[in-house]
């Protein structure tokens, strides 16, 4: 590829490549996007029956900021939009997804997904929101009008800065994919990322528990999530 012949020259291309370009086809090739609408549907059923009340509670004010990090393809960012529209239609929401991947988030931006990635979803949502065509099911506009997505390194300090003001995180089966010093990184950012006493999903099967104390955990209907303390 790119007529190298070692890998040490690839390495180099991709630190003194001025664009970028190279290292994003990097990450295209090696990260992962396993992921389908409706996952670990018990977290968004908390987050819209309990959480977002709680939000709007406590704040005094209709409105929802949501933070998909790691989004993939978009399906999890588009099942929260769908959920807030179908329950919470009153409520202002503002949905951001990320990914270090472009190739992906313009997968996203397309919204047009496989018989895999739509087999959780309800019967009422797949015929009011998406459209068949072939093997082929793209969603309707008006929910990819309600995530706004963009490119972004859950290690860049400065690029997930910007990400401040969240009421809630989804930050779902990426830690695993990080060391523990990396890993202290990324949750410290997602801390400073959130609202006082926002709330931060990790994927069903991780812990904060050997990495942070800065979050309070807290179990209700079984599903674990924390809290910004």
């Amino acid at each position: 590829m790119n007529g190298l012949s070692h890998f040490e020259d690839y390495l180099q291309m991709i630190q003194f490549n001025a664009n970028g370009k190279e290292l994003g086809h990097l990450f295209d090739a090696i990260t992962t996007n396993e992921t389908f609408f409706f996952r670990e549907s018990q977290q968004t059923d908390l987050f819209i029956d309990v959480i977002v009340p709680r939000i709007i509670e406590q704040s005094g004010k209709k409105e929802v900021k949501v933070w998909s990090a790691a989004c993939s393809t978009g399906e999890e960012p588009y099942t929260i939009a769908m959920l807030l529209r179908e329950k919470m239609g009153a409520v202002r929401t503002e949905i951001t997804a990320s990914d270090i991947s472009q190739g992906v988030i313009e997968s996203a931006k397309r919204g047009v997904y496989n018989s895999y990635s739509i087999r959780n979803v309800p019967d009422a949502y797949l015929k009011k929101y998406f459209t068949a065509n072939g093997q082929a099911f793209e969603l309707s506009p008006a929910i990819k009008s309600m995530v706004s997505f963009q490119q972004a390194n859950l290690t860049d300090e400065k690029r997930i800065r910007s990400m401040a003001g969240k009421d809630v995180i989804f930050c779902r089966n990426v830690l695993i994919y990080f060391d523990d010093k990396a890993k202290q990184k990324v949750v410290s950012l997602l801390y400073d990322s959130l609202k006082p006493k926002g709330y931060l999903f990790t994927g069903a099967s991780e812990s904060l528990h050997s990495i942070t104390r800065a979050f309070r955990p807290a179990a209700i209907n079984k599903v674990i999530v924390y809290q910004k303390v």
